[in-house]
C-alpha cells in the first residue's frame, strides 16, 4: 500500500495555456511538420532539431531535440506517440537524453486551439510525468521555457 501512494506521488502533471495571435493551424504545423523552425523562432530556448527516423507528422517518428535548461545545454529525444491535425494536437514521449535521467515516463502534449469568429488561439502545452524518486522537482522550469517558447513562435508566425 505504501508503495502505490508513493509511486503516485512522484507522477504529475503540469500545463499552461498561452494565447497566441497566429492561426492555430500554423503554429501546430511548427511542431507537427517543421520542428526544425522552433530554433529560427526561439534560439535562446532550442539550438537545433533533427528527425531520426520516419516522418514528421506520423507517430513513431523519432525527433531529437537540443535544447538549454536553467543555461545548460540538453539532449532529448522524443517519439510522436499521436497526432490528430483536426484537434491540432501532437503527443511526444520522451525515449532517451538528459530528461531520462531524472524521469521514468515523460510525455508533452501540445494542442492548440482557434479562437472562434477571429485569428489566433490557445496553445497549451501539457506535461505529463513521472519522477524517478523524491528528490527530482517537478518540471516547472521546463515548462516555463515551453511557454517562452511558445511565445517566440507566436511572434514569428504572427509577426
Amino acid at each position: 500500500m505504501a508503495q502505490a501512494m508513493m509511486k503516485s506521488s512522484l507522477q504529475g502533471e503540469v500545463e499552461a495555456d498561452v494565447e497566441i495571435k497566429a492561426p492555430a493551424t500554423e503554429f501546430f504545423h511548427m511542431f507537427a511538420a517543421r520542428p526544425q523552425d522552433v530554433s529560427k523562432a526561439s534560439p535562446e530556448n532550442v539550438q537545433g532539431c533533427n528527425v531520426q527516423g520516419g516522418e514528421m507528422g506520423r507517430v513513431g517518428t523519432l525527433i531529437t531535440w537540443n535544447y538549454v535548461l536553467d543555461g545548460k545545454p540538453k539532449v532529448a529525444t522524443e517519439r510522436i506517440e499521436a497526432v490528430d491535425p483536426k484537434k491540432n494536437m501532437i503527443k511526444l514521449k520522451v525515449i532517451e537524453g538528459d530528461l531520462t535521467k531524472d524521469f521514468k515516463n515523460f510525455i508533452v502534449t501540445i494542442q492548440v486551439t482557434p479562437k472562434q469568429g477571429g485569428p489566433g488561439g490557445v496553445a497549451k502545452l501539457n506535461i505529463a510525468y513521472e519522477r524517478i524518486d523524491e528528490n527530482v522537482a517537478h518540471p516547472e522550469t521546463l515548462l516555463q521555457t515551453g511557454v517562452k517558447m511558445f511565445k517566440d513562435i507566436d511572434e514569428m508566425l504572427s509577426g
